[in-house]
């Protein structure tokens, strides 16, 4: 099967689907809600806006982590579509904890590449940047020590996908669709590179 049918068949059917957020933590659902808030304002983003949470070290290691879920490919990825922009925006108009948490989080990503790898996310090579990836990944991860990792994968990956789909180019060119269509659900990631890394790490998708 052609490459790119598949990867838009399966694009076709995470904008229908819709992730539960039965198992969120809380802080993750509420952010959630303010990343839908801000959904249908998400062509206002330009290029070039000013960030208002991100410090510029923060932002660089958004635009990494977010273009590992949505790589680009034959179409554009996560870093293409200002993934890191629509974050920061949430960020912004979130409540101080749920803020904290996730740049908590950010911070925790770093702390533990350096303790792995002796490097900071981005300055990791790619290999090792998968690795951690898979480790946070893992829903049955169910490490204290991994905990604010995981949480915080989770929370990237609800952000990540609601910017990615709802922005000009993951409607026009992911989706085929011309903007009328409005994603009440966050499709979640199910890349099929992503879908066989996590089931072979825990028999689930991420």
């Amino acid at each position: 099967m052609d490459t790119t049918m598949h990867r838009r068949d399966a694009l076709r059917r995470m904008a229908m689907g819709g992730l539960g957020a039965a198992a969120m933590p809380a802080w993750v659902s509420k952010l959630r809600g303010v990343a839908h808030a801000h959904a249908e304002a998400r062509a206002q983003v330009s290029e070039g806006s000013e960030l208002k949470v991100f410090t510029p070290h923060q932002n660089e290691t958004v635009i990494a982590l977010s273009e590992l879920i949505i790589p680009q490919t034959d179409t554009a990825g996560a870093k293409a579509a200002q993934v890191n922009v629509f974050i920061d925006t949430v960020l912004e108009d979130a409540d101080g904890a749920e803020r904290e948490a996730f740049l908590g989080g950010l911070g925790w990503m770093d702390e533990r590449s350096q303790e792995l790898f002796g490097a900071k996310f981005i300055e990791a090579a790619p290999n090792q940047q998968t690795a951690l990836l898979t480790i946070v990944s893992s829903e049955s991860n169910h490490s204290l020590f991994d905990r604010v990792g995981v949480e915080f994968f989770q929370a990237l990956k609800e952000l990540t996908v609601t910017g990615y789909y709802t922005s000009e180019i993951g409607m026009r060119e992911e989706l085929d669709n011309d903007g009328s269509v409005y994603f009440d659900d966050d499709p979640g990631c199910r890349h099929p590179e992503h879908q066989g890394e996590a089931t072979s790490q825990n028999g689930g998708g991420r």
